[in-house]
C-alpha cells in the first residue's frame, strides 16, 4: 500500500524502515501533524498513518476520503483524535496497535513515580555543580505504602504488577474487575472513592472517554489522600489541569508526575527552547518543585517502537489483503 505517514520524527521512521524490509509498502514521511490543514499531503495516497496527537475530525476525513484515501492506520493504542462516526460515513477503516508494550508505558511510571519521591533529578543538578548536600532530598519508601492503579488493562495490570513487587498494598478500580488476576498479586478491587481515600500513591491507566474525561478534578482531588502522589501516563485530558494546579498550591496533593498533558499537542515533541511555552498552565506546573514533567515519552522503547511499527504495517498489509482485521476500531 501506498501510506502517508504523519507526525514523524527519526525514531518513528528509523523503525517503520525496518519493520518496512517485511511489509514492502511505499512509505512516505511527513513532519506535519495530520488535521483538516494538512489533510491534502495525503492525496493520492491508499492509507495515513497519524499519531497520537493527529486530528482527523469530519472535514479532515471528508478530504481523506475524496483523496482516495481507504485506511487510516493509527500508530498508537488511544483513538480519541478521531471522529469514528465520520469514518464510518465516509468508508474509511480505522485500525490501531491496542498492545505495543505495556511494560514500556508501566515501568515509565515508576521511573517517574521513583525520580519524583526520591527527588534523583534534583540530586542530580546538585551533583553537576558540586553540590553534594542532602538538605531538601528526603524521600518516603514505596514498601508498605497503598498503591491505587486506576484502570486495569494490560498496562494497568503490569504496573499493578511492579507495585505489589515494591510490597506495596495495591487497590485496584476498573468497571471490568479481573478478580483472578487481583487473587494472583493479593489486590483488592474496591470503588473509585475508597481507592482515592486510602492510597498513598494513585496512577492513572485508562483510555481517555467521554465519561472518563476530567475523571481527576476538583471533587476527586479532594476525596484522596492528603498528600498523595498522583502519576498519569495514560491520557492528559483524564486530568482538570486548573484544579491539579490548585490541589498542588494547596496541599492537598503531594506531588505529581506527567507524561502526558491535556493541551500537548504542539507542545509535547517539540522543542520551544527558544520560543517558550505559551501555555500558562503548563508553564505553572513546570515552576512547581513536587511537579515532574515528561514529553509523552512512555512508549518510546526499542521494543515498544519496533512492536508499534510491525502492528501499524501489518494492520495495513491485513486490510490490503481483505483479511479480517483484529485491531479495527469500531
Amino acid at each position: 500500500m501506498k501510506i502517508a505517514v504523519f507526525d514523524t520524527h527519526p525514531y518513528d521512521q528509523a523503525a517503520l524502515e525496518t519493520a518496512n524490509t517485511r511489509f514492502k509498502h511505499t512509505l512516505n514521511y511527513f513532519e506535519a501533524r495530520l488535521n483538516a490543514g494538512t489533510a491534502p499531503l495525503a492525496q493520492g495516497f491508499d492509507a495515513v498513518c497519524p499519531f497520537v496527537n493527529c486530528r482527523l475530525d469530519a472535514d479532515t476525513l471528508a478530504q481523506l476520503a475524496k483523496g482516495g484515501t481507504r485506511l487510516v492506520t493509527l500508530r498508537a493504542a488511544g483513538f480519541n483524535g478521531i471522529d469514528l462516526a465520520a469514518a464510518k460515513a465516509c468508508d474509511i477503516t480505522v485500525t490501531r496497535v491496542p498492545a505495543y508494550s505495556p511494560h514500556a508505558v508501566a515501568e515509565h511510571t515508576f521511573a517517574l513515580l521513583l525520580t519524583l519521591v526520591r527527588k534523583t533529578h534534583r540530586a542530580f543538578n546538585r551533583v553537576r555543580e558540586a553540590d553534594f548536600s542532602l538538605a531538601g532530598l528526603v524521600g518516603f519508601d514505596l514498601h508498605g505504602k497503598t498503591f491505587g492503579i486506576v484502570g486495569t488493562g494490560k498496562i494497568g495490570r503490569v504496573a499493578a504488577r511492579i507495585a505489589a513487587g515494591f510490597g506495596c498494598r495495591v487497590l485496584l478500580a476498573d468497571p471490568y474487575p479481573d478478580t483472578a488476576f487481583a487473587t494472583e498479586i493479593r489486590a483488592t478491587y474496591s470503588p473509585l472513592d475508597t481507592l482515592f481515600g486510602e492510597a498513598d500513591i494513585v496512577s492513572l491507566h485508562l483510555p481517555l472517554s467521554p465519561q472518563s474525561h476530567h475523571l481527576i478534578n476538583t471533587a476527586s482531588l479532594a476525596r484522596m489522600k492528603p498528600g498523595a502522589i498522583l502519576v498519569n501516563t495514560s491520557r492528559g485530558g483524564l486530568i482538570d489541569t486548573p484544579a491539579l494546579i490548585q490541589a498542588l498550591k494547596s496541599g492537598q496533593l503531594g506531588g505529581v508526575a506527567l507524561d502526558v498533558y491535556e493541551l500537548e499537542e504542539g507542545v509535547f515533541f517539540e522543542d520551544l527552547s527558544s520560543s517558550g511555552i505559551a501555555d500558562d498552565q503548563l508553564a505553572r506546573l513546570i515552576t512547581l518543585p513536587n511537579v515532574l514533567i515528561t514529553s509523552h515519552q512512555g512508549f518510546l522503547t526499542r521494543e515498544a517502537l519496533a512492536n508499534i511499527a510491525n502492528t501499524t504495517l501489518d494492520n495495513a498489509r491485513a486490510f490490503d489483503a481483505g483479511e479480517s482485521l483484529k485491531n479495527a476500531v469500531v
